[in-house]
Protein backbone atom coordinates (compact mmCIF):
# COMPACT_ATOMS: atom_id res chain seq x y z
CA UNK A 1 0.00 0.00 0.00
CA UNK A 2 3.18 2.29 0.36
CA UNK A 3 5.80 3.41 1.81
CA UNK A 4 5.64 5.04 5.61
CA UNK A 5 8.07 6.80 7.76
CA UNK A 6 7.52 6.36 11.73
CA UNK A 7 8.68 8.82 14.17
CA UNK A 8 10.66 6.77 15.99
CA UNK A 9 12.90 9.77 17.03
CA UNK A 10 10.47 10.71 19.71
CA UNK A 11 10.87 7.79 21.77
CA UNK A 12 14.63 6.15 20.79
CA UNK A 13 17.67 6.78 18.33
CA UNK A 14 17.09 3.51 17.30
CA UNK A 15 17.03 3.00 13.41
CA UNK A 16 15.20 0.04 11.63
CA UNK A 17 12.53 -0.64 8.70
CA UNK A 18 10.38 -3.27 8.25
CA UNK A 19 7.39 -5.21 6.32
CA UNK A 20 4.14 -5.41 7.71
CA UNK A 21 0.74 -6.16 6.94
CA UNK A 22 -0.90 -9.13 4.82
CA UNK A 23 -3.99 -8.48 2.28
CA UNK A 24 -4.14 -5.47 0.58
CA UNK A 25 -2.61 -3.24 3.48
CA UNK A 26 0.99 -4.57 3.21
CA UNK A 27 3.67 -1.85 3.41
CA UNK A 28 7.23 -0.86 4.54
CA UNK A 29 8.27 0.95 7.40
CA UNK A 30 11.47 3.15 7.74
CA UNK A 31 12.40 4.74 11.09
CA UNK A 32 13.08 8.31 10.47
CA UNK A 33 16.15 7.73 12.33
CA UNK A 34 17.30 5.79 9.38
CA UNK A 35 16.60 8.32 6.64
CA UNK A 36 18.40 10.30 8.29
CA UNK A 37 21.18 8.18 8.21
CA UNK A 38 21.34 6.78 4.60
CA UNK A 39 22.32 7.57 1.28
CA UNK A 40 19.53 7.53 -1.50
CA UNK A 41 21.63 4.64 -3.01
CA UNK A 42 21.23 2.84 0.79
CA UNK A 43 17.54 3.49 1.19
CA UNK A 44 16.96 2.01 -2.36
CA UNK A 45 19.04 -1.26 -1.24
CA UNK A 46 17.13 -0.89 2.40
CA UNK A 47 13.67 -1.20 0.30
CA UNK A 48 15.28 -3.76 -1.93
CA UNK A 49 15.64 -6.08 1.16
CA UNK A 50 12.33 -5.00 2.89
CA UNK A 51 10.61 -6.24 -0.17
CA UNK A 52 12.56 -9.42 -0.76
CA UNK A 53 10.70 -10.80 2.37
CA UNK A 54 7.62 -9.83 0.50
CA UNK A 55 8.64 -11.95 -2.48
CA UNK A 56 10.13 -14.82 -0.75
CA UNK A 57 6.72 -14.77 1.56
CA UNK A 58 8.15 -14.81 4.41
CA UNK A 59 5.68 -12.68 6.72
CA UNK A 60 2.66 -14.67 5.02
CA UNK A 61 4.91 -18.20 6.34
CA UNK A 62 5.89 -17.16 9.67
CA UNK A 63 2.09 -16.11 10.59
CA UNK A 64 1.32 -19.65 9.47
CA UNK A 65 3.86 -21.61 10.94
CA UNK A 66 2.57 -19.31 14.14
CA UNK A 67 -1.16 -19.92 13.78
CA UNK A 68 0.10 -24.08 14.00
CA UNK A 69 2.08 -24.22 16.41
CA UNK A 70 -0.41 -22.00 18.75
CA UNK A 71 -3.36 -24.29 17.67
CA UNK A 72 -0.71 -27.04 18.48
CA UNK A 73 -0.44 -25.41 21.86
CA UNK A 74 -3.85 -25.12 22.70
CA UNK A 75 -4.02 -28.55 21.58
CA UNK A 76 -1.63 -29.49 24.30
CA UNK A 77 -3.33 -26.91 27.08
CA UNK A 78 -6.46 -28.97 26.63
CA UNK A 79 -5.32 -32.45 26.70
CA UNK A 80 -3.40 -31.48 29.91
CA UNK A 81 -5.92 -29.53 31.60
CA UNK A 82 -7.81 -33.51 32.21
CA UNK A 83 -4.32 -35.10 33.11
CA UNK A 84 -3.83 -35.40 36.98
CA UNK A 85 -0.35 -35.96 36.53
CA UNK A 86 -0.10 -33.12 35.18
CA UNK A 87 -1.20 -30.84 38.44
CA UNK A 88 0.01 -33.45 40.78
CA UNK A 89 3.79 -33.36 38.72
CA UNK A 90 3.81 -29.61 39.19
CA UNK A 91 2.95 -29.79 43.11
CA UNK A 92 -0.72 -28.92 42.82
CA UNK A 93 -3.75 -31.15 43.99
CA UNK A 94 -6.81 -30.34 41.77
CA UNK A 95 -10.25 -31.17 42.26
CA UNK A 96 -10.21 -33.40 39.16
CA UNK A 97 -14.30 -33.19 39.00
CA UNK A 98 -14.62 -29.81 38.58
CA UNK A 99 -13.17 -27.66 35.73
CA UNK A 100 -9.58 -26.39 36.67
CA UNK A 101 -9.00 -24.21 33.50
CA UNK A 102 -7.51 -21.28 34.82
CA UNK A 103 -5.33 -23.43 37.11
CA UNK A 104 -3.85 -25.33 34.28
CA UNK A 105 -3.64 -22.24 31.98
CA UNK A 106 -1.56 -20.82 34.77
CA UNK A 107 0.84 -24.15 35.07
CA UNK A 108 0.97 -24.50 31.01
CA UNK A 109 2.33 -20.91 31.12
CA UNK A 110 4.54 -21.71 33.87
CA UNK A 111 6.22 -24.81 31.90
CA UNK A 112 5.70 -22.80 28.11
CA UNK A 113 9.22 -21.59 28.61
CA UNK A 114 11.13 -24.38 29.21
CA UNK A 115 10.23 -25.83 25.99
CA UNK A 116 10.33 -23.06 23.52
CA UNK A 117 13.80 -22.92 24.63
CA UNK A 118 14.59 -25.96 22.53
CA UNK A 119 12.43 -24.28 19.78
CA UNK A 120 13.71 -20.99 19.84
CA UNK A 121 17.15 -22.39 18.10
CA UNK A 122 14.92 -23.69 15.07
CA UNK A 123 12.80 -20.43 14.71
CA UNK A 124 16.02 -18.24 14.68
CA UNK A 125 17.76 -20.18 12.13
CA UNK A 126 14.46 -20.11 10.18
CA UNK A 127 14.66 -15.87 10.56
CA UNK A 128 18.00 -15.99 9.72
CA UNK A 129 17.76 -18.05 6.91
CA UNK A 130 15.09 -15.64 6.13
CA UNK A 131 16.89 -12.47 6.21
CA UNK A 132 19.95 -13.99 3.87
CA UNK A 133 17.25 -14.64 1.42
CA UNK A 134 16.16 -11.01 1.38
CA UNK A 135 19.79 -9.75 1.07
CA UNK A 136 20.10 -11.66 -1.87
CA UNK A 137 17.21 -10.15 -3.40
CA UNK A 138 17.99 -7.02 -2.35
CA UNK A 139 21.78 -7.27 -4.08
CA UNK A 140 20.10 -8.73 -7.28
CA UNK A 141 17.55 -5.70 -7.44
CA UNK A 142 20.19 -3.01 -6.06
CA UNK A 143 23.43 -2.24 -5.49
CA UNK A 144 24.52 -5.06 -2.93
CA UNK A 145 27.62 -2.15 -1.68
CA UNK A 146 24.60 0.01 -0.95
CA UNK A 147 23.16 -2.71 1.51
CA UNK A 148 26.45 -3.71 2.52
CA UNK A 149 27.34 0.05 4.02
CA UNK A 150 23.60 0.07 4.81
CA UNK A 151 23.70 -2.92 7.14
CA UNK A 152 27.42 -1.46 8.94
CA UNK A 153 25.45 2.05 9.45
CA UNK A 154 22.53 -0.11 11.55
CA UNK A 155 24.79 -2.46 13.33
CA UNK A 156 26.86 0.73 14.29
CA UNK A 157 23.63 2.78 15.55
CA UNK A 158 22.35 -0.41 16.89
CA UNK A 159 25.68 -1.19 18.87
CA UNK A 160 25.03 -4.27 17.72
CA UNK A 161 29.00 -6.60 17.97
CA UNK A 162 30.08 -7.69 14.67
CA UNK A 163 31.18 -10.78 15.93
CA UNK A 164 28.98 -12.10 18.62
CA UNK A 165 29.28 -15.58 19.72
CA UNK A 166 28.18 -18.49 17.32
CA UNK A 167 26.43 -20.44 19.91
CA UNK A 168 24.28 -17.31 21.32
CA UNK A 169 23.68 -16.56 17.58
CA UNK A 170 22.24 -19.96 17.22
CA UNK A 171 19.90 -19.83 19.85
CA UNK A 172 18.81 -15.96 19.81
CA UNK A 173 19.80 -13.72 16.91
CA UNK A 174 16.90 -13.88 14.84
CA UNK A 175 19.06 -11.95 12.22
CA UNK A 176 22.49 -12.99 10.81
CA UNK A 177 25.70 -11.23 12.61
CA UNK A 178 27.03 -8.49 10.31
CA UNK A 179 30.08 -9.69 10.13
CA UNK A 180 28.13 -12.60 8.10
CA UNK A 181 25.97 -10.73 5.98
CA UNK A 182 29.04 -8.61 4.38
CA UNK A 183 30.61 -11.63 3.52
CA UNK A 184 27.86 -13.65 1.96
CA UNK A 185 26.70 -10.06 -0.01
CA UNK A 186 30.71 -9.52 -0.83
CA UNK A 187 31.04 -13.37 -2.02
CA UNK A 188 27.84 -12.95 -4.26
CA UNK A 189 29.40 -9.32 -6.09
CA UNK A 190 32.51 -11.47 -6.41
CA UNK A 191 30.36 -14.79 -7.89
Amino acid sequence: KGLFVMDGSRRSAHANAYFTGFGRSKRVVFFDTLLRQLTPGEVEAVLAHELGHFKHRHITRRMGLMLVLSLAAFALLGWLSAQAWFYTGLGVQPHMAAPNDALALLLFMLVVPVFSFFVSPVMARMSRRDEFEADAFAATHADGADLSRALLKLHQDNASTLTPDPVYVGFYYSHPPAAQRLARLQAAAVG
